[in-house]
């Protein structure tokens, strides 16, 4: 088992670079959402296409150059299939706004559940992956949160969507210093 985790954290160490890069896309997203000068869903609906697919993308491109048979690798890739597929959606309906909020807190959701699954799978190996289990945690509250904040309440959910963004980035760089202390370490 111990080989096991090792492997895991050894090749997500080399894609450091790639883990913090992500967190960097969430937080310029973060400040484009905060500069919208139209505070609609109709102004942030393809900014966040554009963040969700960049995600998604970063994800899968991080799950494939960790790949191995039996290797944990899957979490990170069904995070990033997600992501892919629900920016997909956003810009294949860009009138359709009011399904917005859903779509991006089931999106949430996953992603969230997923990144808690690959923290505790490395707890053995690195310390410090607190930062990944929060941003998961976090991805988690703020998909629970646009479930039940009324979408009319459109300012206040941009405001969840900012501070949402700049706050998972920050964690995610984080995180993605680590594992490379982790992987130099190792």
């Amino acid at each position: 088992m111990r080989i096991h985790t090792d492997y895991f954290l050894t090749q997500m160490g080399r894609q450091w670079g790639w883990v913090v890069f992500r967190g960097l896309v969430a937080i310029v997203f973060g400040g484009l959402a905060l500069l919208v000068t139209n505070r609609e869903f109709e102004a942030l609906t393809p900014i966040w296409g554009g963040y969700v697919i960049a995600d998604g993308f970063l994800a899968l491109l991080t799950a494939y150059q960790i790949r191995e048979k039996n290797r944990p690798w899957w979490s990170l890739a069904v995070v990033g299939l997600v992501g892919v597929l629900a920016g997909c959606f956003i810009f294949a309906l860009p009138g359709k706004t009011m399904g917005l909020p859903s779509l991006v807190a089931l999106w949430s959701l996953a992603m969230g559940a997923f990144q808690i699954v690959a923290a505790l799978r490395m707890r053995q190996s690195i310390k410090g992956e607190w930062s990944l289990i929060l941003s998961g945690a976090l991805a988690v509250l703020f998909g629970v949160l646009l479930l039940i904040i009324p979408s009319s309440y459109t300012v206040l959910i941009d405001w969840l969507i900012t501070g949402f963004s700049v706050s998972f980035g920050g964690l995610v760089i984080a995180f993605g210093l680590r594992l490379r202390n982790a992987a130099y370490a190792a």
